[in-house]
């Protein structure tokens, strides 16, 4: 069977290299352009086309999949199955309709739960106690498509972004070839989604990450784990972004919503906020153009005190 595979971060990357050490034939890879990154805004690779060329398999980066230059990529390589991971862009019909055995999609929950953007992130972030990877069958809808396998893992009170990204990595990739050998086989089987039952994933949005006092404890540490480690929940303290990179949150404190009720300098230390219900006790930080610290190191520096209001 002729794989071309469509993806772009790690956990495309992460599929790509069990399809290669599986032995399956993938014939060409696409994925996004390069990018600017870091300060020195250096043209970075995709995961993606990097682990491609690695491997000495032919890499596309087409700035559109609609029209003749990727009418002729498809022809060039003529899969028989596209199989795509976090690509980044909405396939066309021409694309989907194209290959032998159809494009099947790596979507990272239990669908129809948690369509689009962000799965992983909105699964920790709405309460969810389990989540998991679905292989479908892509159509032109959003994640709509017909299931051919899915299986759950559980999300646990100290899990965040990326302990289950790297989770749903792991099982992504395990499945994925799976379901190649199972297509080739002609055993893998399909099951229409119950959309009555579909949630969706909305994008993570800059505000998303902005800690909001005035919510309870609970839910705050729910949405900081969701956005850790990228792109980080912030607060701000004297005016200047506060990253909080790691908290916990407790009963009974009593305080203004942002106010820093008590602090512990001794080790690591901690810095507890009062919330609308509960409180936070933070306990490691990136503050506005410094590193990661402990919370024990910003009290010491006296860079923050009793009474002072995060907001």
């Amino acid at each position: 069977m002729r794989i071309m595979f469509m993806g772009t971060p790690e956990i495309a990357a992460s599929c790509l290299e069990r399809l290669i050490r599986d032995g399956h034939n993938v014939v060409a890879t696409v994925t996004r352009e390069d990018k600017p990154r870091g300060r020195g805004n250096v043209m970075t690779p995709t995961p993606v086309k990097l682990l491609s060329l690695e491997n000495g398999i032919p890499v596309h980066t087409p700035k559109t999949l609609r029209g003749e230059e990727f009418a002729a990529i498809l022809d060039e390589y003529a899969p028989d199955l596209i199989a795509v991971v976090a690509y980044g862009k909405i396939l066309p019909p021409e694309v989907i309709n194209y290959p032998k055995y159809g494009c099947i999609n790596v979507h990272v929950s239990l669908l129809p739960k948690l369509r689009g953007a962000a799965p992983m992130q909105r699964a920790i972030i709405d309460g969810e106690s389990e989540t998991g990877v679905t292989i479908m069958y892509m159509d032109e809808g959003l994640d709509t498509g017909d299931i051919i396998t899915a299986r759950a893992f559980p999300i646990t009170d100290t899990d965040d972004f990326e302990s289950v990204h790297d989770r749903s990595a792991a099982l992504g990739a395990e499945m994925l070839s799976e379901t190649v050998t199972a297509l080739l086989e002609g055993t893998a089987t399909r099951t229409k989604q119950d959309s009555t039952l579909a949630t969706y994933a909305a994008k993570i949005e800059k505000e998303d990450a902005r800690v909001d006092f005035t919510l309870d404890a609970r839910t705050l540490d729910r949405r900081i784990r969701g956005v850790t480690p990228i792109p980080g929940a912030f607060a701000y303290h004297g005016g200047k972004m506060l990253k909080i990179l790691r908290a916990v949150p407790i009963d009974n404190t009593v305080g203004t919503p942002g106010e820093v009720v008590s602090l512990d300098s001794s080790g690591d230390g901690s810095f507890t906020v009062a919330c609308g219900k509960g409180g936070l006790k933070v306990l490691f930080v990136k503050p506005e153009g410094k590193g990661k610290m402990s919370a024990g190191d910003l009290i010491r520096g006296r860079k923050i005190a009793l009474g002072d209001i995060l907001e």
